[in-house]
């Protein structure tokens, strides 16, 4: 047997080889575009094969395809959903800026599979899987639907056990006083569980702002076809097909208001990598936070420990490093990265169609999955083992200097600031230099360089 078959396409014969469920035009864009071997991930080929069953749904209901064929192409694009032809989705991510190669390579695959299914070529890829569509309003709708589905089945649901898991935290160690720090050097008194309780506020706040991009984002273009006119398609194509998604994905989804805006524009996207790209700055800021307070341990702060997950040193032994924390830190360089490959994306919209589609589709669904990930990780192996030490937090806070910061209000700022000079001159702590020069009456004394005292406002 051959290894390859002869189908053709618009610009004539093409090699494809002989057990490729895709056609002509498919086998062309694997032969232009050899850039890096990225492929759609699942969520994106799900999508689309989301997309051509909803159409042919549609396109039956609204008389335009009959049932034997809508059913074919109901079947086989079901398939693509469940992913059973995945293999054959063989695309580079760098072609065509409209991603109409990819469009093709599902429709090759529904015909093709329709063929098998009925045992003749009775379903053509334009004509039928294609039918009332576009690349140009496919591809964008692909992205809103793939993007939509990954926030709510994965980043969000992650997102929100990371976030509980550290509002458990600073509850379990809201009575652990350890020394605040500004420009990383002593500062007044805080509780653990307070300092823990910003990074809950943090994370919060970042769910809160993915999920104000969600309205626009379940936007679809879907119905614009070539320019944003919508046609060669049904009136009512977009919005039957956003009631057909909506319905399949268990969201809602709407027709876009304006297709012009929907397809030479990739905003809603550009949107969403933004508050990905502020909730990677904020969980670099909660990593660099444990990575700092897990230090040591004996010579550095150490005023946490994390679990240990691994050796930490092919030389040092029983050297243990907070590489969970490292991890994460590293997907949120790749996330802030991929922002500003996806802001430049966007704003590459000319005229009537944004041209870098497939590199937004990659770039914004790999964000959204990296930090699902990530934040899966760091809960379960750092966060929720995360164990405070005690005894070394009030030893910090007694030697601080900056504990004469509660005392600057009765003795005034100037004897505090040279207590504090003194204090860090002679090795002493503020309570013995005020003892030894009876500064303040014992009691006085005590009361002020309480620090539990020193956790909220005086009144």
């Amino acid at each position: 047997m051959s290894d390859y078959r002869i189908e053709s396409d618009s610009m004539g014969e093409m090699k494809v080889p002989s057990d490729a469920m895709y056609g002509a035009s498919t086998a062309r864009a694997v032969e232009n575009f050899p850039v890096s071997g990225l492929r759609f991930p699942r969520e994106f080929i799900k999508a689309l094969g989301r997309i051509k069953l909803a159409a042919a749904t549609v396109n039956q209901d609204l008389g335009r395809l009959p049932k034997a064929r809508a059913d074919l192409i109901r079947k086989a694009a079901g398939e693509v959903v469940d992913g059973t032809w995945d293999s054959h989705f063989v695309l580079d991510i760098f072609q065509t800026g409209s991603g109409t190669s990819t469009n093709m390579n599902a429709n090759e695959v529904i015909a093709h599979r329709c063929s098998q299914l009925a045992s003749q070529p009775s379903v053509h890829p334009n004509d039928d899987v294609n039918m009332g569509q576009s690349s140009n309003d496919v591809i964008p709708a692909a992205i809103h639907l793939a993007a939509t589905d990954l926030l709510q089945s994965s980043l969000l649901p992650a997102l929100k056990s990371f976030h509980s898991a550290l509002a458990k935290k600073a509850i379990e160690f809201e009575s652990v006083i350890k020394i605040g720090r500004t420009h990383l050097m002593d500062a007044t008194p805080v509780t653990l569980g307070q300092e823990i309780s910003g990074w809950a506020r943090q994370v919060e706040l970042g769910i809160h702002r993915l999920e104000s991009a969600l309205p626009r984002l379940t936007e679809l273009a879907q119905g614009g076809t070539a320019v944003g006119t919508g046609l060669n398609t049904h009136a009512e194509f977009g919005s039957r097909i956003a009631m057909e998604l909506s319905r399949a994905y268990g969201i809602k989804f709407n027709e876009a208001v304006n297709h012009f805006e929907a397809q030479a524009a990739q905003d809603a996207a550009v949107e969403l990598s933004g508050q990905l790209r502020t909730l990677a700055v904020s969980l670099v800021k909660i990593a660099n936070d444990v990575r700092l307070l897990n230090a040591g341990p004996r010579c550095g702060i150490g005023e946490i420990t994390v679990p240990a997950v691994q050796p930490g040193s092919s030389i040092m032994p029983g050297k243990v490093n907070p590489v969970i924390a490292e991890s994460l830190a590293q997907v949120c360089a790749q996330v802030i990265g991929n922002d500003a490959t996806i802001a430049f994306a966007g704003a590459s919209g000319l005229l009537e169609l944004n041209v870098m589609l497939p590199v937004i589709a990659h770039n914004l669904l790999e964000s959204e999955r990296l930090l699902a990930s990530a934040c899966r990780m760091f809960t379960d192996k750092c966060i929720i083992g995360l164990q405070a030490n005690r005894e070394r937090c009030l030893e910090q806070i007694e030697w601080s200097m900056s504990m004469v910061t509660s005392l600057a209000p009765v003795i005034g700022y100037d004897q505090a600031s040279m207590l504090a000079k003194q204090s860090v001159a002679e090795g002493k702590t503020v309570r013995q230099l005020c003892e030894e020069h009876a500064i303040l009456p014992v009691a006085e004394l005590n009361r002020l360089l309480d620090p539990a005292t020193m956790l909220k406002p005086n009144r």
